[in-house]
This record gives C-alpha cells, sequence and structure tokens, in this order.
C-alpha cells in the first residue's frame, strides 16, 4: 500500500510542478516519495479551495462554497492525522455539494489523505503544520486584503513557508535556527508567485501584491483595473519590489541548506536556482512578461539543476545571511 501512496505522490509532483519535481530527482528514493506524498496533499487542498485541477482551470464560480470546502478538508485532515480514515471512511468526511466536481472523493483523493497521514507519523511532523496550511487557504476563502508587505509575508508564511518547515523535517531537520531558513525559502518562492501571477490573479479577481507597494508605484488595488494593459508598468514595478524583497529570503535560505545532507542540500539549491529564475526572467521581461507564462524553458531548468551540485558540495561555506527583521513563523507554545 506504501508504494501506491508514494506513486500517487509522484504523479501529482510530475504534473503539479516540473520546476520541483526536476529538484526531487536527486533527492535519496525514501526523502523523495515523502515529500512527494506531502505535496500532493498541499496542492490536493489548494486545488479544492480555488476550484482548480493541479493549479489549472480555474472553475468560474470557485469562490462560492470555498467556507464550506475548507471545513471539509480540515475534517479530512483531522481524520486522517488521527488515524481514523479507514478504508471506506472517506466519505464520511466529505460533503459532496460543498466539493467541486473534480473533486469528489475517489480513491485517488484517500491515497493522498493516506500518504499524507504516513509522511506525518514516521517524520514525527507536529500536526498543528498542517492546520497551518489550511489557515493559509482560509485567508483565500476569507478573502483577505494584504494592506501591507507584513500582511503578504504573514499569507506567504501559511501557504509555503510552513511547507518548507515540513518538507525540512523529512529531510531530518530539527534545529529552530535551520526551520526557519526553510521557512525563509517557502516565503521567497510564495514573492516569486506573487509576482509572476500578478496578472492571472487578477483575472481572477484577486490581488496578492500589497495595495502599500501599489499606490507607491501609481498603480490601482482594484482587480479589473489592475488587469489592464496600461497599469502593467506600474504594477510591474510593485512586482519588481516583490522581487526584491524575495532575494533576502532566497539568500537566507542559501545559509539554512549549508545544514542539510549533500543529496538534500542539492535538490533545495536545485529548486532555488530554478524557481528564482522566474523572477529573473519577469524582471528582464518587463510588464510585457505577463502576456504568456512567465518561466525558464526545459533546457535552463535542466543547467540550473546542474549546476546546483557545485553550491551543494560547497555548502559550509555559505555565508551566515542575518535574518534581523524577518518574518518571525509561529513557535509551538510547548
Amino acid at each position: 500500500m506504501t508504494d501506491a501512496l508514494a506513486q500517487q505522490g509522484r504523479e501529482s509532483i510530475e504534473v503539479g510542478s516540473k520546476s520541483f519535481a526536476l529538484a526531487s530527482k536527486v533527492l535519496p528514493p525514501c526523502i523523495r516519495d515523502d515529500a512527494s506524498m506531502l505535496y500532493a496533499w498541499c496542492r490536493y487542498c489548494d486545488d479544492v479551495i480555488d476550484g482548480q485541477e493541479m493549479g489549472h482551470g480555474q472553475i468560474a464560480d470557485y469562490r462560492d462554497g470555498q467556507g464550506e470546502r475548507l471545513e471539509t478538508l480540515r475534517a479530512q485532515t483531522l481524520a486522517a492525522l488521527n488515524s481514523r480514515l479507514i478504508a471506506t471512511g472517506l466519505a464520511a468526511h466529505v460533503d459532496k455539494q460543498a466539493t467541486p466536481s473534480n473533486h469528489d472523493p475517489n480513491e485517488r483523493v484517500e491515497k493522498i489523505f493516506r500518504g499524507m497521514a504516513l509522511v506525518f507519523d514516521r517524520n514525527a511532523i507536529p500536526h498543528r503544520h498542517a492546520f497551518e496550511l489550511l489557515k493559509g487557504f482560509e485567508m483565500d476563502a476569507g478573502e483577505r486584503v494584504y494592506r501591507t508587505v507584513d500582511d503578504i509575508l504573514d499569507y506567504s508564511y501559511h501557504v509555503a513557508g510552513v511547507v518548507g518547515v515540513m518538507m525540512s523535517m523529512i529531510m531530518g531537520v530539527r534545529d529552530e535556527e535551520t526551520l526557519d531558513r526553510a521557512s525563509d525559502l517557502g516565503l521567497a518562492f510564495q514573492l516569486t508567485n506573487i509576482a509572476r501571477d500578478v496578472i492571472d490573479d487578477a483575472k481572477a479577481g484577486r490581488v496578492f501584491v500589497p495595495q502599500d507597494l501599489l499606490l507607491a508605484h501609481g498603480a490601482p488595488v482594484e482587480p479589473d483595473l489592475l488587469m489592464q494593459p496600461q497599469n502593467w508598468p506600474a504594477a510591474h514595478k510593485a512586482a519588481v519590489d516583490l522581487l526584491d524583497l524575495a532575494e533576502g529570503y532566497y539568500a537566507s535560505a542559501r545559509t539554512g541548506i549549508r545544514d542539510l545532507p549533500f543529496r538534500c542540500a542539492w535538490a533545495i539549491t536545485a529548486a532555488l536556482r530554478v524557481y528564482r529564475e522566474i523572477g529573473q526572467v519577469l524582471r528582464r521581461g518587463g510588464p510585457e512578461a505577463w502576456e504568456g507564462r512567465v518561466g525558464a524553458g526545459t533546457g535552463r531548468k535542466i543547467g540550473l539543476a546542474i549546476g546546483a551540485g557545485r553550491p551543494a558540495v560547497m555548502r559550509s561555506l555559505a555565508k551566515d545571511f542575518p535574518r534581523d527583521g524577518f518574518y518571525a513563523r509561529p513557535r509551538s507554545e510547548n
């Protein structure tokens, strides 16, 4: 059964994220399988909230029933983590009317939750981290308005930083300072995502770029105005501000990578380099970059991933980048 769960995770990451799938190939098999199963659960929860399939094909009325779908995810997650998800028990925790048709309970969904529970159990990941991720989706469902950089950093932790923490735990990390660096990498990824997706998000009625940054450059904060091409130059300047912010978090993450085993360090360095390239493409391309999908070509990604081997070998020489003023992730009360 474990092999089937791992296969489900591998299929999910191959379809859902070409960048992460490429980087994961150098991980030791057991770590790669656990990382893939965790990714599959994160991807599924995100898709359910956004009415998508593997991050694509958003349904027009995705906001309808978001709150109900979130509660369904919480119930499913709690059931799985409490080992109450028996072979036929998933349906008891699912309200079919509150879930998009492409997310009806089925064997795939059951495997996703079983895999997630397995990963949490054998890596001793605190259950609170699963619900921190779901809190991020609660912000989506509640249509939170992001007025300041602090607001978007808080959101970015809950939808990405905590994923970095959990992934690091799969790699054997327990040192709190190194976990802070892992969270920083998740924040950098999310800030890059937001900058890349400014126009796509606006078309879906969402704005994640902090209003303070948009207004500082004369860009509108309303999604229907933000999506209009005449406003792209100002919006691009705000997006570059986010990319500048991400640079500090990428630098912090490089410090944390020195504490990972070699193959894990190679994989994470590859993911960092490949994902950071998205921001570089957006910088170089200017506002016109949003006319298509912003990202690096396959050849460029492979080159960056292969080239990540050298800094992974030299990771002990990484500079101790200071975290003064950086986002402080929630800590356990225990």
